[in-house]
């Protein structure tokens, strides 16, 4: 039986940074922005510094399934590929996925908030 590895702890650090930017977040591409930060700081606690990804690597997708498209670039390379596989990582990433998706929807119905901000210029 494998080893299943856990990163809650990664993932319990991040949380309030995360619901912090969300909340903050003025736009929709704000979320997408906060999103992928947030999971390479994860990443780069997982792998502990290992190549980091690029920003393209990783997409917040709140219409999939999942909420997220990660790239091939990255499912691709034998080490993290096993980590994904071997423990929860993945369900880190979808609740994370999860949070960002609700933000990003709540600011996609409410695009008036949005304008109002980007109007405000001093």
């Amino acid at each position: 039986m494998a080893r299943q590895l856990s990163f809650s702890k990664y993932e319990q650090e991040l949380r309030p940074e995360l619901r912090q930017n969300l909340n903050i977040a003025e736009s929709t591409e704000d979320v997408k922005k906060f999103f992928v930060y947030t999971i390479q700081k994860l990443f780069d606690r997982v792998l502990e510094g290992k190549d980091p990804f690029h920003y393209e690597d990783i997409q917040l997708m709140p219409l999939e399934q999942s909420g997220f498209i990660i790239s091939d670039n990255i499912l691709g390379d034998p080490e993290f590929a096993a980590v994904w596989q071997n423990s929860d990582l993945s369900n880190i990433v979808k609740r994370i996925a999860d949070a960002a998706s609700n933000r990003h929807k709540h600011l996609q119905k409410n695009p008036a908030k949005t304008e109002s901000k980007i109007c405000k210029a001093p």
